[in-house]
Protein backbone atom coordinates (compact mmCIF):
# COMPACT_ATOMS: atom_id res chain seq x y z
CA UNK A 1 0.00 0.00 0.00
CA UNK A 2 1.37 3.38 -0.66
CA UNK A 3 2.54 5.36 2.22
CA UNK A 4 1.20 8.91 2.56
CA UNK A 5 4.52 10.70 2.51
CA UNK A 6 4.12 9.87 -1.32
CA UNK A 7 1.37 12.57 -1.73
CA UNK A 8 2.14 14.76 1.64
CA UNK A 9 3.13 18.32 1.26
CA UNK A 10 5.01 20.13 4.11
CA UNK A 11 5.10 23.67 2.26
CA UNK A 12 3.01 26.43 3.85
CA UNK A 13 -1.15 26.25 2.73
CA UNK A 14 -2.37 29.57 1.80
CA UNK A 15 -5.84 29.13 3.51
CA UNK A 16 -8.07 30.64 6.55
CA UNK A 17 -7.62 28.89 9.62
CA UNK A 18 -10.11 26.38 10.31
CA UNK A 19 -10.90 26.17 6.38
CA UNK A 20 -12.73 22.99 5.52
CA UNK A 21 -9.88 22.51 2.25
CA UNK A 22 -7.71 21.02 5.15
CA UNK A 23 -9.75 18.54 5.96
CA UNK A 24 -10.66 17.99 1.81
CA UNK A 25 -7.02 18.17 1.24
CA UNK A 26 -6.34 15.08 4.39
CA UNK A 27 -9.10 13.41 2.76
CA UNK A 28 -7.81 13.35 -0.75
CA UNK A 29 -4.53 12.31 0.33
CA UNK A 30 -5.95 9.33 2.35
CA UNK A 31 -7.89 8.23 -0.63
CA UNK A 32 -5.26 7.89 -2.62
CA UNK A 33 -2.86 6.35 -0.08
CA UNK A 34 -5.65 3.89 0.12
CA UNK A 35 -5.95 3.51 -3.50
CA UNK A 36 -2.31 2.57 -3.70
CA UNK A 37 -1.51 4.93 -6.27
CA UNK A 38 1.88 6.90 -6.96
CA UNK A 39 2.43 10.55 -7.61
CA UNK A 40 3.52 9.62 -10.89
CA UNK A 41 -0.34 7.57 -11.90
CA UNK A 42 -2.50 11.15 -10.77
CA UNK A 43 -3.07 13.94 -12.33
CA UNK A 44 -4.96 16.80 -10.38
CA UNK A 45 -7.12 19.21 -12.45
CA UNK A 46 -7.88 22.74 -11.06
CA UNK A 47 -9.75 25.79 -12.02
CA UNK A 48 -9.18 29.01 -9.93
CA UNK A 49 -10.27 29.72 -6.26
CA UNK A 50 -9.30 29.16 -2.79
CA UNK A 51 -10.33 25.20 -3.09
CA UNK A 52 -8.64 25.01 -6.48
CA UNK A 53 -5.23 25.60 -4.86
CA UNK A 54 -4.81 21.93 -3.67
CA UNK A 55 -3.23 20.59 -6.91
CA UNK A 56 -0.05 23.24 -5.05
CA UNK A 57 -0.28 21.24 -1.67
CA UNK A 58 -0.24 17.88 -2.73
CA UNK A 59 2.68 15.37 -4.41
CA UNK A 60 1.24 14.61 -7.69
CA UNK A 61 0.86 15.54 -11.23
CA UNK A 62 -1.21 19.21 -11.07
CA UNK A 63 -2.54 21.33 -13.90
CA UNK A 64 -4.32 24.69 -12.92
CA UNK A 65 -7.16 25.78 -15.54
CA UNK A 66 -9.04 28.62 -16.47
CA UNK A 67 -11.55 29.49 -14.32
CA UNK A 68 -14.33 27.37 -14.77
CA UNK A 69 -12.67 24.93 -17.43
CA UNK A 70 -11.06 22.39 -14.78
CA UNK A 71 -13.37 19.55 -16.54
CA UNK A 72 -12.04 20.36 -19.94
CA UNK A 73 -8.45 20.36 -19.28
CA UNK A 74 -9.38 17.10 -17.38
CA UNK A 75 -11.00 15.55 -20.30
CA UNK A 76 -8.13 16.21 -22.39
CA UNK A 77 -5.42 14.50 -20.30
CA UNK A 78 -8.10 11.30 -19.73
CA UNK A 79 -8.39 10.83 -23.47
CA UNK A 80 -4.85 11.03 -24.05
CA UNK A 81 -3.31 8.76 -21.64
CA UNK A 82 -6.25 6.95 -20.60
CA UNK A 83 -3.84 4.73 -17.69
CA UNK A 84 -4.07 8.10 -16.24
CA UNK A 85 -5.99 8.74 -12.77
CA UNK A 86 -7.55 12.31 -13.01
CA UNK A 87 -9.22 13.96 -10.21
CA UNK A 88 -10.69 17.28 -10.56
CA UNK A 89 -10.88 19.41 -6.98
CA UNK A 90 -12.30 22.82 -7.34
CA UNK A 91 -15.13 24.77 -5.62
CA UNK A 92 -18.54 25.62 -6.26
CA UNK A 93 -18.33 28.70 -7.93
CA UNK A 94 -15.80 27.14 -10.22
CA UNK A 95 -17.22 24.55 -10.99
CA UNK A 96 -21.43 25.38 -11.11
CA UNK A 97 -20.91 29.00 -12.03
CA UNK A 98 -18.25 29.56 -14.49
CA UNK A 99 -17.96 25.97 -15.24
CA UNK A 100 -21.79 25.12 -14.84
CA UNK A 101 -21.87 24.45 -19.30
CA UNK A 102 -19.03 22.19 -18.70
CA UNK A 103 -20.12 20.50 -15.85
CA UNK A 104 -22.87 19.52 -17.78
CA UNK A 105 -21.44 18.15 -20.55
CA UNK A 106 -18.62 16.26 -18.80
CA UNK A 107 -21.77 14.65 -16.70
CA UNK A 108 -23.22 13.62 -20.69
CA UNK A 109 -19.97 12.12 -22.22
CA UNK A 110 -19.41 10.17 -18.96
CA UNK A 111 -16.09 10.28 -19.38
CA UNK A 112 -13.73 8.35 -16.49
CA UNK A 113 -12.77 10.92 -14.24
CA UNK A 114 -13.32 11.76 -10.57
CA UNK A 115 -14.75 15.28 -9.60
CA UNK A 116 -14.55 16.66 -5.60
CA UNK A 117 -16.39 19.97 -5.36
CA UNK A 118 -15.58 21.83 -2.01
CA UNK A 119 -18.65 23.41 -2.05
CA UNK A 120 -18.63 26.37 1.36
CA UNK A 121 -21.75 28.33 -0.63
CA UNK A 122 -19.56 31.57 -1.40
CA UNK A 123 -16.76 32.83 -3.72
CA UNK A 124 -14.29 32.54 -1.07
CA UNK A 125 -10.64 34.26 -3.03
CA UNK A 126 -13.12 37.06 -3.87
CA UNK A 127 -14.56 37.71 -0.63
CA UNK A 128 -17.81 35.98 0.09
CA UNK A 129 -20.01 37.20 -3.10
CA UNK A 130 -23.00 34.72 -3.32
CA UNK A 131 -21.93 31.80 -5.30
CA UNK A 132 -24.33 29.65 -7.09
CA UNK A 133 -25.24 27.21 -3.71
CA UNK A 134 -25.86 29.97 -2.01
CA UNK A 135 -29.37 29.58 -0.05
CA UNK A 136 -32.31 32.24 -0.39
CA UNK A 137 -32.03 35.28 1.62
CA UNK A 138 -28.38 34.86 2.35
CA UNK A 139 -26.79 38.44 3.22
CA UNK A 140 -23.21 39.17 1.36
CA UNK A 141 -21.34 42.29 0.45
CA UNK A 142 -22.35 42.30 -2.81
CA UNK A 143 -26.01 40.89 -1.52
CA UNK A 144 -26.97 42.98 0.96
CA UNK A 145 -30.89 42.52 0.15
CA UNK A 146 -30.16 38.58 0.35
CA UNK A 147 -30.02 36.13 -2.80
CA UNK A 148 -32.71 36.13 -4.46
CA UNK A 149 -32.05 33.34 -6.89
CA UNK A 150 -33.11 29.59 -6.57
CA UNK A 151 -29.72 27.32 -5.79
CA UNK A 152 -28.02 25.44 -7.94
CA UNK A 153 -28.78 22.15 -6.77
CA UNK A 154 -25.99 20.05 -8.38
CA UNK A 155 -26.95 16.47 -6.98
CA UNK A 156 -30.32 16.91 -8.78
CA UNK A 157 -28.49 17.86 -12.56
CA UNK A 158 -25.77 14.93 -12.01
CA UNK A 159 -28.67 12.03 -11.30
CA UNK A 160 -30.67 13.67 -14.39
CA UNK A 161 -28.16 13.26 -16.76
CA UNK A 162 -27.58 9.30 -15.41
CA UNK A 163 -23.94 10.36 -13.80
CA UNK A 164 -22.00 6.92 -12.68
CA UNK A 165 -21.89 7.96 -9.29
CA UNK A 166 -23.32 10.80 -7.16
CA UNK A 167 -22.44 11.47 -3.30
CA UNK A 168 -22.20 14.59 -1.08
CA UNK A 169 -19.97 14.16 2.23
CA UNK A 170 -19.12 17.41 5.11
CA UNK A 171 -15.52 18.05 5.18
CA UNK A 172 -15.39 17.39 9.18
CA UNK A 173 -16.14 13.64 8.33
CA UNK A 174 -12.59 13.31 6.45
CA UNK A 175 -12.46 9.12 6.75
CA UNK A 176 -15.94 8.91 5.04
CA UNK A 177 -14.94 12.01 2.24
CA UNK A 178 -12.23 9.70 1.52
CA UNK A 179 -14.14 6.61 1.27
CA UNK A 180 -16.33 8.12 -1.20
CA UNK A 181 -13.75 9.37 -3.24
CA UNK A 182 -12.55 6.09 -3.30
CA UNK A 183 -15.97 4.49 -4.48
CA UNK A 184 -15.96 7.20 -6.70
CA UNK A 185 -12.57 6.46 -8.44
CA UNK A 186 -13.44 2.63 -9.02
CA UNK A 187 -16.67 3.44 -10.59
CA UNK A 188 -16.21 3.89 -14.57
CA UNK A 189 -17.49 6.68 -15.46
CA UNK A 190 -18.10 10.10 -14.02
CA UNK A 191 -17.75 10.74 -10.64
CA UNK A 192 -19.26 14.04 -8.55
CA UNK A 193 -18.41 14.28 -4.81
CA UNK A 194 -20.01 17.24 -3.31
CA UNK A 195 -18.31 17.93 -0.03
CA UNK A 196 -19.89 20.58 1.97
CA UNK A 197 -17.52 22.85 4.03
CA UNK A 198 -17.25 25.86 6.26
CA UNK A 199 -15.58 29.60 5.02
CA UNK A 200 -14.70 30.97 8.12
CA UNK A 201 -14.18 34.12 6.60
CA UNK A 202 -17.18 34.61 4.86
CA UNK A 203 -19.91 32.08 5.20
CA UNK A 204 -21.38 33.00 8.80
CA UNK A 205 -24.58 30.72 8.12
CA UNK A 206 -23.22 27.68 6.85
CA UNK A 207 -20.81 27.47 9.79
CA UNK A 208 -19.59 23.74 10.23
CA UNK A 209 -21.49 23.79 13.90
CA UNK A 210 -24.60 24.18 11.30
CA UNK A 211 -23.62 21.16 9.01
CA UNK A 212 -23.14 19.33 12.39
CA UNK A 213 -26.71 19.78 13.43
CA UNK A 214 -28.01 18.75 9.88
CA UNK A 215 -25.79 16.34 8.14
CA UNK A 216 -26.45 12.30 8.28
CA UNK A 217 -25.49 9.16 6.59
CA UNK A 218 -27.63 7.25 4.98
CA UNK A 219 -27.69 3.91 5.94
CA UNK A 220 -27.42 -0.12 4.36
CA UNK A 221 -31.21 0.38 3.26
CA UNK A 222 -30.91 2.93 0.92
CA UNK A 223 -30.87 1.74 -2.62
CA UNK A 224 -28.99 4.33 -4.81
CA UNK A 225 -29.73 2.30 -7.94
CA UNK A 226 -33.75 3.80 -7.61
CA UNK A 227 -33.16 7.02 -9.63
CA UNK A 228 -36.72 8.88 -8.73
CA UNK A 229 -35.82 7.73 -5.03
CA UNK A 230 -32.31 9.33 -5.20
CA UNK A 231 -33.63 12.69 -6.92
CA UNK A 232 -35.78 13.16 -3.86
CA UNK A 233 -32.78 12.22 -1.44
CA UNK A 234 -30.77 15.16 -3.29
CA UNK A 235 -33.62 17.68 -2.66
CA UNK A 236 -33.59 17.28 1.11
CA UNK A 237 -31.90 20.48 2.69
CA UNK A 238 -32.36 22.79 5.87
CA UNK A 239 -33.21 20.36 8.79
CA UNK A 240 -31.65 17.22 7.77
CA UNK A 241 -29.18 16.86 4.68
CA UNK A 242 -27.92 13.41 3.64
CA UNK A 243 -24.49 12.56 3.01
CA UNK A 244 -22.95 9.28 1.21
CA UNK A 245 -23.51 7.73 -2.12
CA UNK A 246 -26.80 9.57 -3.86
CA UNK A 247 -27.02 7.62 -6.50
CA UNK A 248 -25.08 4.96 -8.56
CA UNK A 249 -25.51 4.67 -12.33
CA UNK A 250 -23.82 1.66 -15.02
CA UNK A 251 -23.50 3.13 -18.44
CA UNK A 252 -20.74 3.13 -20.53
CA UNK A 253 -18.26 5.59 -20.66
CA UNK A 254 -17.20 7.82 -23.55
CA UNK A 255 -13.68 5.76 -23.74
CA UNK A 256 -15.66 2.57 -23.91
CA UNK A 257 -16.54 3.69 -27.43
CA UNK A 258 -13.07 4.95 -28.54
CA UNK A 259 -10.47 2.63 -27.01
CA UNK A 260 -10.14 -1.28 -26.42
CA UNK A 261 -8.53 -2.50 -23.39
CA UNK A 262 -5.42 -2.81 -24.54
CA UNK A 263 -4.66 -0.03 -26.33
CA UNK A 264 -1.51 1.80 -25.72
CA UNK A 265 -2.74 5.57 -24.15
CA UNK A 266 -2.43 7.98 -27.12
CA UNK A 267 0.65 9.67 -25.36
CA UNK A 268 2.92 6.24 -25.69
CA UNK A 269 1.47 5.18 -29.44
CA UNK A 270 4.09 6.13 -32.42
CA UNK A 271 3.50 9.27 -35.07
CA UNK A 272 4.17 8.95 -38.50
CA UNK A 273 5.53 12.52 -39.85
CA UNK A 274 4.66 11.00 -43.22
CA UNK A 275 0.95 10.60 -42.33
CA UNK A 276 0.84 13.57 -40.12
CA UNK A 277 1.65 15.54 -43.61
CA UNK A 278 -0.50 13.62 -45.31
CA UNK A 279 -3.14 14.23 -43.29
CA UNK A 280 -2.73 18.12 -43.43
CA UNK A 281 -2.14 18.06 -47.04
CA UNK A 282 -5.39 16.53 -47.20
CA UNK A 283 -7.44 18.81 -45.31
CA UNK A 284 -5.58 21.91 -46.41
Amino acid sequence: MTTRNYFHSSGERAWCPGCGDYSILSSVENALMNLGKKPHEVLIVSGIGQAAKLPHYINTNGFDGLHGRALPAAFGAKVANHKLMVLVTSGDGDIYGEGGNHFIHAIRRNLDITLVVHNNQVYGLTKGQASPTSDLGMVTKTQPDGVFTIPFNPLQIAITLDAAFVARSFSKEIEFTSKLIEEGVNTPGFSLIDVLQPCVSFNHVNTCQWYSDRVYQLGSSYNPSDKSKSYKKSSEWGDKIPIGVIYKNSRRTYLDNLIKPNDLPLIKRKTSIKGVESLINELY
